[in-house]
C-alpha cells in the first residue's frame, strides 16, 4: 500500500503531457539550427560552412556563431598559437602587392593569399598554384594544407536561417559566389584523400525540450571511399512546448532519410556530374506544428486516486482473508470427518471381539 501511495504521489508531483495538432502561423520566425559534428579524416583548414535556402538566401563560408576545433587523432584540440602568429609583421600596412593578372575594380591589390584567391574567383580565372604566388608562399599555405592533412575538425556552432525550406552542408574547399552559382575551390585539394567520415554529435532544429528526440545525435558515418557525397534528407515539424510555470518554447522535431554517393572530381569539374564532397543536410518544414501542454492533475483527482488505492488494498486484504478462512474452516470440517470415522472402526472392531468371547 506505501509503494502505491508513492507512485501515486510521483505521478501528481510530476508533469502530464497533452498534444494538439494545429496549423503553424510562426512563419516568420527564424529557424535555430544547433549542429556539433566531428571529421575524422579532415582537417578544419580544408572545410567550408554554407547554408541556402529556397528564398534565394546564401550564407557563405559562415563564421559566425560557427567554431571549428582542430583535432589530433586522439581527440585532443590541437594549439592555435602557430595558427594565430601575425604574418604581416614588418610588412608595410600601406603596401599593395599585385593580383597575379586577376585586377579588377573589386581587387586593386592583393596583399595576403586569401585575396589572391578570391580575386581569380572574380575574374572567373584558374589559380594553378599556389607554390608561385608570393603572399601564398609567405603565409605557407601549401604547407600548411601538408602538415594537417592527418588532423581531424570539430564543427559546432549555431547556424540561423529563414523558417523555409532549404539546405545546409559542409565541404571541402573554399566557398564562393560565382556568376550566381554556389561554388567550391577543390583545384588545391585534388591530391589530397577526402575522406568524409563523420560522426554527428548533435543536430537539432531549435531549442532542447523535453519530448524532443533528435535521431541525428550520436549518428556515424563511415565512409567507405573517398569523395563522398552524404546526404541528409530531414522533415521538420515545428512544435509549441508550454511548461507547468506557462514558459512557452519554439523548437522543432524531425524524421530523417539518408542517401550516400561517390562523385568523381574529375567528372565534376568537367560537370559530367552533379554533386560534391561533403555531408549535405536538406529540411522541409511541414506546415502542421505539434502543441505540448504540460499540466499537473488537480489534488481532488489525487484524492481519488488514493481513496481507490485505499478501497482497493481492502477489498483484496478481504478476499484473501476470507479464502484463508474458508479454507481453514473446510480443513477443519475434514479432520473432525476423519476423526468421528476412526472413532466408529475402533467402536466396530472392540464390540466383534466381545461377540467372539462369548461365542467361546
Amino acid at each position: 500500500m506505501t509503494a502505491l501511495f508513492v507512485a501515486e504521489l510521483q505521478f501528481f508531483l510530476g508533469a502530464s503531457i497533452k498534444e494538439k495538432l494545429l496549423m503553424d502561423t510562426t512563419r516568420s520566425e527564424l529557424l535555430d539550427i544547433y549542429l556539433d559534428i566531428t571529421f575524422h579524416n579532415l582537417p578544419c583548414d580544408y572545410l567550408s560552412v554554407d547554408a541556402m535556402d529556397v528564398s534565394g538566401g546564401q550564407q557563405v563560408d559562415v563564421d559566425h556563431n560557427i567554431k571549428k576545433r582542430r583535432l589530433k587523432k586522439d581527440g585532443t584540440v590541437v594549439s592555435e598559437d602557430s595558427k594565430n602568429k601575425d604574418i604581416s609583421d614588418g610588412l608595410d600596412p600601406n603596401r599593395c602587392e599585385s593580383c597575379y593578372g586577376a585586377e579588377s575594380s573589386e581587387h586593386k591589390c592583393c596583399n595576403t593569399c586569401e585575396e589572391v584567391r578570391d580575386a581569380y574567383r572574380v575574374k572567373a580565372g584558374v589559380l594553378e598554384s599556389l607554390g608561385s604566388i608570393e603572399q601564398c608562399k609567405r603565409e605557407g599555405i601549401a604547407h600548411r594544407l601538408e602538415d594537417t592533412k592527418n588532423e581531424m575538425c570539430n564543427v559546432q556552432g549555431t547556424l540561423r536561417v529563414s523558417k523555409v525550406s532549404g539546405n545546409f552542408h559542409i565541404s571541402p574547399g573554399k566557398s564562393f559566389q560565382q556568376n550566381h552559382a554556389h561554388v567550391h575551390d577543390l583545384k588545391f585539394l585534388q591530391t589530397f584523400p577526402l575522406n568524409l567520415t563523420h560522426t554527428i554529435n548533435r543536430l537539432s532544429f531549435g531549442e532542447f525540450v523535453p519530448t524532443q528526440v533528435n535521431p541525428l545525435d550520436n549518428h556515424t558515418f563511415v565512409a567507405k571511399e573517398l569523395n563522398t557525397m552524404r546526404q541528409y534528407y530531414t522533415q521538420i515539424v515545428p512544435m509549441r512546448y508550454q511548461k507547468i510555470n506557462e514558459e512557452v518554447v519554439l523548437s522543432n522535431q524531425y524524421s530523417v532519410t539518408y542517401h550516400y554517393k561517390h562523385i568523381d572530381l574529375g567528372k565534376a569539374a568537367r560537370g559530367e556530374q552533379s554533386g560534391l564532397p561533403g555531408m549535405f543536410v536538406t529540411y522541409e518544414i511541414s506546415p502542421l506544428m505539434v502543441e505540448v501542454t504540460e499540466h499537473r492533475r488537480s489534488f481532488t483527482h489525487f484524492l481519488t486516486g488514493v481513496c481507490a488505492i485505499v478501497g482497493g488494498v481492502f477489498t483484496v486484504a478481504g478476499i484473501i482473508d476470507s479464502f484463508v478462512y474458508n479454507s481453514y474452516r473446510a480443513f477443519q470440517k475434514k479432520l473432525e470427518l476423519g476423526k468421528v470415522k476412526l472413532r466408529l472402526g475402533t467402536t466396530k472392531s472392540r464390540n466383534s471381539r466381545l461377540s467372539g468371547w462369548f461365542h467361546e
